[in-house]
């Protein structure tokens, strides 16, 4: 191999382990330094060090400990500047001498500091969006232009919400540490929310071009999985992760050729990934043991998961046990209540009692003034229109849907929909024409 060739060797090995190693590096940097912004910076110095070093002298047989040891000898140069960090400044001294840049942290240290980093991405005290961007930021390791790209908004607009997710952490106080059991459940369900909100736009984007967009539910996949190590006796962690397995084995089925939608019903089952059906379902078990153990009911991603998990487990659409999936959103409905669940249960209602049963179920969320804005409601209402014949109404559904979708792949099929009624509207108007 040629000094080129092993030099774009390098380089690619160091992107390969920056994006790898960036949570750790970031998570345990903090813990050392006390300030996530500081810790990025002394991240992204390592990162140059290695670009420098790395082609020239060869990848270290151990990428993620020597940029950590790397960062930690920036720090050092950086608390010496600062009286005030003394103490850290010891620890750090300490630190330097016992560890080796071939020597892995333990692996109880490196998970305490991404579960705190992670607990402190989703503190509740900050907004929604800025949970998400800073969670993709920090533990999903996306350059603010890739999370601007993602949610198709601006890069200053995703940068904003981090700094000011920064400053909120720094003027609140937040710490940077695992909640106690007496707010743990809080905050796991922010931090699950904030995964489960990653995936679902990843696997429907609400704008933009694509209808998937696999590195987002990569990246929540990443996270559950790891939220998943660090909290194995928390049955909803692992609830949630048997979703996303569950949901992301569809991912190769649900875009066709032309990056059009390809709806459930129609999809082609030998594309679902089976590996990840399997994964899903072995983590839906673990959920259901520990909630057993510790005497606590399915929570909601366990149940949406049982749902998925029915679905999965039919080699074809007539093979889909609807009664059960009816009978797991009626469960769901009572414990976790909301209208996104009445509209899921309609569908499923529909296919068990016929499309009628399931259109009082919706119609009832439209006389209740709820999802007004939301455009599944005006898709699933003028799916089971079409199934009772009522075209014309069926025609003005799917038009609102693709009014109210951001999606252009979605709206293309919603409009597509629409035209299809509409044409059938006037065929049956014709043949009663004609029988008159």
């Amino acid at each position: 191999m040629s000094p080129d060739q092993s030099a774009e060797q390098a380089r690619r090995a160091v992107e390969t382990v920056w994006r790898m190693e960036w949570p750790r590096l970031v998570a345990g940097l903090t813990r050392v330094v006390g300030d996530i912004d500081a810790a990025e910076e002394l991240a992204q110095d390592a990162l140059v060090a290695a670009l420098e070093q790395w082609p020239r002298d060869g990848v270290p047989p151990n990428p993620g400990g020597w940029l950590m040891l790397t960062a930690k000898h920036r720090a050092i140069d950086r608390v010496r500047r600062n009286q005030t960090f003394a103490r850290k400044l010891a620890e750090l001294g300490h630190e330097l001498v016992t560890e080796q840049p071939d020597s892995p942290e333990p692996d109880n240290a490196v998970e305490d500091d991404l579960l705190r980093m992670m607990f402190t991405a989703c503190h509740p005290v900050l907004p929604e969006q800025a949970r998400v961007a800073l969670t993709l930021r920090l533990l999903g390791g996306l350059t603010t232009e890739e999370i601007a790209r993602a949610f198709v908004v601006t890069e200053s607009t995703v940068a904003q919400r981090i700094v000011r997710a920064k400053r909120t952490i720094a003027a609140k106080r937040v710490p940077y540490e695992v909640p106690g059991s007496d707010e743990l459940p809080e905050r796991l369900n922010s931090v699950l929310a904030v995964v489960y909100l990653i995936f679902n736009e990843g696997y429907s984007a609400t704008t933009g071009n694509d209808w998937v967009r696999f590195e987002l539910c990569q990246d929540a996949l990443r996270l559950g999985r790891v939220l998943a190590e660090l909290l194995p006796a928390e049955p909803e962690v692992h609830g949630l992760v048997a979703l996303l397995e569950l949901q992301a084995s569809r991912l190769p089925a649900r875009t066709g050729p032309a990056n059009d939608v390809v709806l459930l019903a129609d999809q082609n089952r030998s594309r679902w990934d089976r590996l990840l059906i399997r994964r899903g379902l072995a983590a839906l078990g673990r959920a259901n043991a520990v909630a057993r153990d510790r005497s606590l009911p399915p929570g909601s991603y366990a149940l949406q998961a049982a749902i998925a998990a029915v679905h999965a487990m039919a080699a074809t659409p007539g093979d889909t046990d609807w009664r059960r999936i009816a009978g797991l959103y009626a469960v769901l409905a009572e414990r976790f209540p909301s209208p996104i669940v009445e509209l899921n249960r309609a569908v499923a209602v529909s296919k068990v009692h016929g499309p009628a049963a399931g259109l009082d179920l919706v119609d009832t969320l439209v006389t209740a003034g709820v999802l007004d804005t939301y455009h599944l409601r005006y898709a699933v209402r003028g799916d089971l229109l079409v199934q009772l014949d009522r075209y014309e109404e069926a025609r003005a559904e799917f038009t609102r849907a693709a009014e109210l979708t951001g999606n252009k792949a979605e709206r293309a099929l919603l409009l597509d929909r629409a035209a299809a009624s509409a044409r059938r509207a006037s065929v049956a108007g014709e043949i009663r024409s004609g029988g008159t």
